[in-house]
């Protein structure tokens, strides 16, 4: 039987890869190969050092739970969410793009991040969902209209954040139940308004592999204060995004790469007295207004 030499190697895998197999399958293990070998080529990786790389990827794996995914804080790290990401919106977008009649571009998207929870409550517009949470509360408002500019009503904006100290309710222990969590439905106008709080930054979990190659890197591990949503309607391409508080720290250096420059946005700081929405309030409070803006399936 032959032997292949290492500057075989390679070529052998691909060789093995059938012919028949699904398509698009056979075009992303064929590229996971050459690079995967080009790697250990470009650094002489050695087999103590492969063998790191082994055990922490099991560690990644042994991390995970229901609540805590480390192999996304892994890819969100490494940037690689958020180039999938991009490509996907390029992707899926390019019609409304090209589309020179559209007046408004679609709007940006962002990484998910390791804590959505599905299933949070359907609540009425201008529901509190920071109310009783520590931070401080912010009115929230916009509407959702499609490239042209056309109202969309009924689209569903899927809500969550962490609290004013940075912390999720996944990141409370398995009895945690759901907070700063809700799903609004645009009204007629598609128009939107809630309340929750000014996001505050936080660090992304650094007690597990993830946070030691942070570390080993010379990295921080922070995410400047951001709100996530899902912006969704039938028909139109769904969006996961964030909205940035503009006087954060962390906006240049955010640990997953996740800031664009259009999702930053002002949050104007109020005296205690009449809100937008005609409630009183009794302590300082925030204002942040956001339009968004969906593309065509």
């Amino acid at each position: 039987m032959n032997q292949h030499q290492t500057a075989d190697i390679t070529q052998a895998v691909l060789d093995r890869v059938a012919e028949d197999a699904e398509p698009r399958f056979r075009q992303i293990i064929t590229a996971v190969v050459k690079h995967a070998h080009a790697l250990a080529r470009e650094v002489d990786l050695t087999p103590d050092e492969w063998m790191a790389a082994i055990r922490f990827l099991t560690q990644v794996g042994q991390t995970c739970d229901a609540k805590r995914q480390e192999f996304i804080l892994l890819s969100d790290t490494l940037g690689i969410s958020m180039l999938v990401v991009q490509l996907e919106q390029a992707r899926r977008s390019a019609q409304a793009l090209a589309d020179s009649a559209a007046s408004v571009k679609p709007t940006e998207a962002t990484v998910q991040g390791p804590f959505y929870w599905e299933g949070a409550p359907v609540l009425p517009l201008g529901s509190d969902i920071g109310e009783g949470m520590p931070g401080e509360p912010a009115f929230y408002s916009g509407r959702v209209t499609d490239t042209h500019g056309r109202p969309l009503a009924a689209c569903v904006l899927d809500v969550w954040s962490g609290d004013g100290e940075g912390v999720y309710d996944m990141q409370m222990g398995d009895e945690a139940a759901m907070r700063l969590r809700g799903r609004f439905h645009t009204d007629a106008d598609g128009r939107y308004h809630f309340w929750s709080i000014k996001p505050y930054y936080y660090p992304v979990p650094s007690d597990g592999p993830v946070g030691a190659m942070l570390r080993a890197m010379g990295r921080h591990p922070n995410r400047p204060g951001h709100i996530h949503l899902m912006v969704s309607r039938e028909g139109f391409v769904p969006l996961t995004t964030h909205l940035f508080a503009a006087d954060s720290p962390y906006l240049e250096s955010d640990a997953v790469f996740g800031v664009r420059d259009s999702l930053i946005v002002p949050y104007t700081r109020h005296a205690a007295g009449k809100a937008p929405d005609g409630r009183t309030m009794d302590k300082t409070f925030h204002t942040a207004q956001y339009d968004f803006a969906l593309a065509p399936a």
